[in-house]
């Protein structure tokens, strides 16, 4: 779609794949609707067609009496209440229907677009802010809830009206015919300049929308930052800066949509006076009816008839209707262009290429039996991972927790690589420990175990194998994964923990929550297991929720943990007790843990030293002490003490 300043890209391949996802799943419905459209449409340009045949009946009655004429005007207006009422019943089918499609698609579309999102990879999400993420849920759907509800219906209906009066208006009338045609041509000319630029700046509006509502977004997610700072003055000239900017943006688009209607209501009206004019004319000199109606009327008697009033007055009301729908047409260009823009976004999340799992490692329930491992369906607390071959064979390798980095480099992005060379063994139930300082890559080597990225160069190994063999899924939920920064979900605290586990038992949670050290505060809540929590835990303190998310990694019974700063937002007394329950959790686990708390690292069998995306010291405690290096300085200074 193009107009003046403005262009949609591929606005066909998006208006072709909005039709084919709308027929695809409500191809009856629509074409209900459809023929709903003509009869209405029929039904409200009737009444100009029975005009002239109305006044041709006055005018039989005028000359031959009114008892000649009963007859014929009692059926005209039986058969026009039959048709109105056709059109209201087709109408209100039109409009109930509609909206049960308008709905069922924005529900199927959303649909989409949040499982497409599921499976996207956090790349995409660390390089999309989540306001805009947002506004594809609210702005854009808004888009295609107002052109499907309302324009694409009103574009028909308008359309079909319109081509029905060009028929008839033809069929009375060539030369007033002609006259509509020139003035139909400035409406066009007028509505391609003006709606253009108001189409333009309605999209910038769009934008200006998705903008000022991810800043509301992140204001309300960092009130408290905002608060210790005092900064609630610089804030709110931001704020103004970015509602300023959307108020431009909205008066420009309205400016122009709101001077588009009075243009061509006026040119309608300077086009009912000389239609009028016209036809005054064509009556007094008494000229031959160029028409359709007027050639029939020729082959029949061989006579053309001259104009009558019963030809303009019919096409005065039929003049001021087919103005009326071409400034309905007009008036849905911005709805057109703005429904294409957001649709045109809601299908580039949908195509975002998802994130790629190649792996055909699974894991399985296993048990064992004479000496060798085999696959179960029922919960045995044995794991292994199932590795089909080429050859058809299948293997089964006992789940240890036994991870080998070897040589690995990675970058977030190709031209700055932020590890390199990393190398380091996990025996299953050894503690290895990161520390340095922030940037040195610590949580991106955890978050490479995970696959949440892949590596550009080197070998994970997990039990031996390659991880980029084992599917992602499978992969994840063998490892437990506690972040400094909690997410909990509306819910209930029970329903927060089982989170961790979904077929856990009530018993499950309690004893993981008992292990984590957390049971004692869920209990003093006003309903224990039962209370409900809220924007992300509010009701709770921050210890606090830090204790639900080791419990929720503890119901999962992983033989890895990650603790990536796990303990930081604990304060000393919680932390005694969260590192008892972290030691009964960690027991017999391979363990990775970040932190900043030498009470959290000392007692790692192996400690790595980063600096700079390097591993520059490894040992555990006692040895790296005594090297007195990077890890000593840290020690004895800069390293956080109790």
């Amino acid at each position: 779609m193009k107009t003046k300043g403005i262009k949609i890209k591929n606005a066909p391949n998006v208006i072709g794949r909005l039709i084919k996802l709308l027929f695809a799943d409500y191809k009856k419905q629509l074409i209900l609707v459809t023929v709903c459209l003509l009869v209405t449409a029929f039904a409200s340009t009737i009444a100009s067609i029975f005009m002239s045949y109305y006044i041709t009946v006055i005018g039989d009655g005028l000359e031959n009496g009114w008892d000649s004429i009963k007859a014929r005007i009692f059926t005209a207006i039986t058969i026009m209440l039959v048709i109105y009422a056709m059109g209201w019943v087709s109408s209100f089918l039109q409009t109930r229907t509609m909206a049960i499609v308008t709905q069922g698609f924005l529900n199927k579309m959303r649909k989409r677009m949040f499982d497409k999102m599921q499976s996207l990879p956090l790349r995409y999400f660390d390089t999309h802010p989540h306001g805009d993420i947002m506004s594809y849920y609210t702005n854009d759907i808004d888009t295609l809830r107002e052109l499907i509800s309302r324009t694409i219906p009103q574009l028909i209906s308008s359309g079909l009206i319109i081509i029905l009066l060009v028929f008839y208006m033809l069929w009375l009338n060539a030369w007033m015919a002609l006259v509509v045609a020139v003035a139909t041509v400035a409406m066009v000319l007028v509505s391609k300049t003006i709606g253009g630029n108001s189409a333009k700046h309605f999209i910038k509006m769009q934008k200006s929308i998705a903008k000022t509502e991810g800043m509301v977004e992140e204001m309300m997610e960092g009130q408290k930052v905002v608060k210790v700072f005092c900064h609630e003055k610089q804030t709110e000239e931001d704020f103004d800066r970015v509602n300023d900017k959307l108020c431009r943006d909205a008066t420009n688009a309205n400016r122009f949509a709101n001077i588009l209607m009075p243009i061509i209501a006026n040119i309608g009206n300077i086009l009912y006076v000389l239609v009028a004019f016209v036809g005054g004319i064509l009556i007094i000199m008494n000229v031959p009816n160029a028409s359709l109606s007027g050639l029939v009327e020729y082959i029949k008697t061989g006579i053309l008839p001259a104009v009558a009033i019963a030809t303009v007055v019919p096409f005065l009301n039929m003049t001021r209707q087919f103005t009326n729908n071409i400034n309905q047409l007009s008036q849905q260009l911005n709805s057109v262009v703005m429904a294409l823009a957001g649709a045109k976004r809601i299908f580039e999340l949908i195509d975002e290429k998802p994130e790629i799992d190649d792996g055909y490692v699974m894991l399985v329930n296993a048990r064992e039996e004479n000496g060798e491992i085999v696959e179960c369906e029922e919960r045995t607390g044995m794991w292994a991972w199932k590795h089909p071959h080429g050859d058809g064979t299948v293997t089964y390798t006992r789940l240890m927790g036994d991870v080998t980095i070897e040589n690995m480099d990675f970058g977030y992005v190709p031209e700055k690589t932020v590890l390199n060379d990393i190398t380091l063994y996990a025996r299953p139930g050894q503690k290895v420990a990161f520390v340095g300082a922030t940037g040195a890559g610590k949580t991106t080597i955890t978050n490479l175990i995970n696959r949440f990225y892949d590596i550009d160069d080197g070998k994970i190994r997990y039990d031996g194998i390659n991880i980029n063999k084992i599917k992602k899924a499978d992969l994840r939920r063998s490892l437990g994964i506690v972040l400094q920064d909690t997410n909990l979900f509306t819910g209930t605290v029970m329903e927060n923990i089982r989170y961790g586990k979904l077929d856990a038992t009530d018993d499950e949670c309690i004893a993981a929550a008992r292990l984590a050290n957390a049971h004692d505060f869920i209990t003093r809540l006003p309903q224990g297991y039962d209370t409900m929590l809220t924007a992300n835990g509010a009701n709770l303190s921050q210890g606090q929720r830090q204790l639900l998310s080791i419990a929720r990694a503890a119901v999962a019974d992983p033989p890895v943990m990650i603790l990536d700063e796990a303990t930081s937002s604990i304060d000393t007394r919680t932390e005694a007790l969260v590192q008892r329950g972290m030691d009964a959790l960690m027991k017999g686990r391979t363990v990775f843990v970040i932190a900043h708390r030498l009470s959290t690292v000392r007692n790692s069998d192996v400690i790595m030293v980063l600096e700079h995306g390097r591993i520059i010291e490894r040992g555990d405690h006692e040895k790296l002490v005594a090297q007195k290096g990077k890890y000593y300085q840290l020690y004895t200074g800069a390293f956080e003490l109790e």
